[in-house]
C-alpha cells in the first residue's frame, strides 16, 4: 500500500508531519478520515492533518468528534485541517451543498465555533447559525489542548478569519505563489493582531509540490538540495513561515528521503 509506505519512510527519516488530501469525490482516493486513522495506528512518531477536511461533505459537529476521539486514542497525531470547500460539482455530485464564496466563509466561520464547542468539556452545548445548527449536545471526551484547528485560506475573508481564531495556515504553493505569499502573511498577521493574539504563535505550514533535482533550476521548488536549503530559509526569514510540508511530483519515496536527509539538516543548521 503506497500511502502506508511512504508513511513509514517520512517516519523513517526524522520527518514528523503527514498531510493528507479530503476528495471523497476522487475514484482514486481513499477516505481521508479512515486513511489517518488506519496511518495513525501503524507509526509512533508521526502528526497527522487533512488537507483539508471538506467541510461540505463533513457536518462539523461529527468531524469535531472525530478528530477529539482520535487525540485520545493517539495523543499528539492529530490536527484538523479545515476549509470551505472547492470542486462544487463533485461535492453537489454527492449529494453535498453548493455554496457561494461569501455563503462558503459564514459555514467554515461557523463550523470553527462548533468544533470549539465540540471540545470544551462542557455538559451540554449549543449553537445556531445560518448553515450549521447544534442543540444540546453532550460533547466528549474532551481532546488534549494541543489538538489545534488549522485552515487551508487564500482570500481575504479566509485569511482574516484564520488570524482571529485559528491555531495554523496550510497554504498550497501551487494555489498561493510566492509573488502572493507575503501579502497573504501580513492579512493574517493583522487578523491575530486586531483580535489580541500573537501571529508567531501561529503555525504556518507551507505545502511545497516540486522536485529535487541534481542541477541548478531558474523555477522555484525545482532546484539542486542547495538551492531548496536557500529557498526554504528565505520562506521562514522574509515570508515567516515556520513549517513545510513536501508533495513530489514524483519519484515520492527517493524524493521525500532526499528532503529528509540533505535538505531538512540544511534548513536547520542555516537557521540555528
Amino acid at each position: 500500500m503506497q500511502p502506508l509506505r511512504i508513511t513509514r519512510q517520512v517516519e523513517k527519516a526524522g520527518l514528523d508531519l503527514v498531510t493528507v488530501q479530503d476528495h471523497p469525490y476522487q475514484p482514486r482516493f481513499y477516505d481521508a478520515w479512515t486513511l489517518i486513522s488506519y496511518l495513525a495506528g501503524a507509526t509512533q512518531k508521526v502528526t497527522f492533518v487533512p488537507t483539508v477536511a471538506d467541510l461540505p461533505l463533513r457536518p462539523p459537529a461529527m468531524l469535531a468528534k472525530s478528530a477529539a476521539s482520535l487525540d485520545v486514542l493517539a495523543p499528539g497525531w492529530i490536527q484538523l485541517g479545515l476549509g470551505t470547500g472547492a470542486f462544487w460539482d463533485a461535492i453537489e455530485a454527492m449529494g453535498g451543498p453548493r455554496r457561494e464564496p461569501k455563503e462558503a466563509v459564514a459555514a467554515l466561520d461557523e463550523a470553527f465555533d462548533i468544533t470549539r464547542l465540540m471540545w470544551s468539556g462542557e455538559r451540554s452545548v449549543r449553537f445556531k447559525g445560518q448553515h450549521y445548527s447544534i442543540s444540546g449536545v453532550h460533547p466528549g471526551p474532551a481532546p488534549s489542548s494541543g489538538l489545534g484547528i488549522w485552515l487551508g485560506a487564500y482570500g481575504p475573508r479566509t485569511l482574516t478569519l484564520t488570524g482571529r481564531k485559528a491555531d495554523g495556515w496550510m497554504p498550497s504553493y501551487g494555489f498561493l505563489g510566492l509573488d502572493r505569499l507575503k501579502d497573504a502573511v501580513a492579512r493574517l498577521d493583522a487578523g491575530a493582531q486586531e483580535a489580541g493574539r500573537d501571529p508567531a504563535a501561529l503555525r504556518k505550514i507551507y505545502n511545497l509540490n516540486g522536485l529535487i533535482s541534481p542541477v541548478e533550476s531558474a523555477e522555484p521548488f525545482q532546484g539542486n538540495v542547495r538551492q531548496w536549503v536557500d529557498q526554504l530559509v528565505s520562506l521562514v526569514r522574509e515570508y515567516e513561515m515556520n513549517g513545510f510540508v513536501y508533495w513530489p511530483d514524483a519519484d515520492h519515496l527517493r524524493q521525500l528521503t532526499v528532503f529528509a536527509l540533505e535538505v531538512v539538516p540544511g534548513v536547520r543548521a542555516a537557521l540555528a
